[in-house]
């Protein structure tokens, strides 16, 4: 990024409205809001599990890793536990809660293709994480996390896997693959 920051350019209390905004949106599923919340150039650093059209810069690329969430998750919502700022950085500290209502599918190749599909149990979870921003020209700049994706994991039956819940992976990651390749010949 080239972003020429100034820390003192965003006052704080904005950078902390810019990271709640950024997950309210996230979570609501608002598309529209998104452009007025990030950089032209923005980008989230956990895209690599993501599929391909998250993958780039952008609010474009946001709008795709929100649909991507929306597919599988719906009744998302974060709440906050801390929001820290310092200069042009911000953390977030938040306990995510969503029930999965789609396949959650992962891309975690380096040509997106689908390499995991989990398919629904209608289980909802709540999982901490920690979201790391960069803010810039009175906007997000940049996104990172940590998440904790073994417990929601646990928390939606996925693992340990059962006999059928693997059947159930296989033929949904097959079905996916297949809605993916369909998707890139149009």
């Amino acid at each position: 990024m080239n972003h020429q920051s100034n820390p003192a350019s965003v006052p704080h209390s904005l950078s902390e409205r810019l990271v709640r905004d950024h997950l309210e949106i996230t979570a609501r599923g608002d598309l529209e809001a998104v452009t007025a919340n990030v950089t032209s150039d923005y980008f989230n650093r956990r895209c690599a599990d993501e599929p391909t059209d998250t993958r780039g810069r952008g609010p474009e690329a946001l709008k795709a890793t929100i649909r991507w969430l929306h597919r599988a998750f719906t009744e998302m919502r974060f709440e906050f536990h801390e929001v820290l700022v310092q200069g042009d950085r911000a953390v977030a500290r938040v306990t995510l809660h969503a029930r999965q209502h789609g396949p959650f599918v992962v891309h975690d190749s380096p040509d997106g293709r689908v390499t995991d599909a989990f398919p629904s149990n209608g289980r909802s979870f709540a999982v901490r994480q920690t979201h790391w921003f960069k803010i810039a020209d009175g906007a997000i700049a940049e996104h990172d996390a940590v998440r904790d994706d073994l417990s929601m994991a646990k928390q939606l039956g996925w693992i340990p896997p059962k006999p059928m819940f693997i059947l159930r992976m296989l033929l949904t990651r097959r079905r996916e693959r297949r809605r993916v390749n369909v998707a890139d010949q149009t």
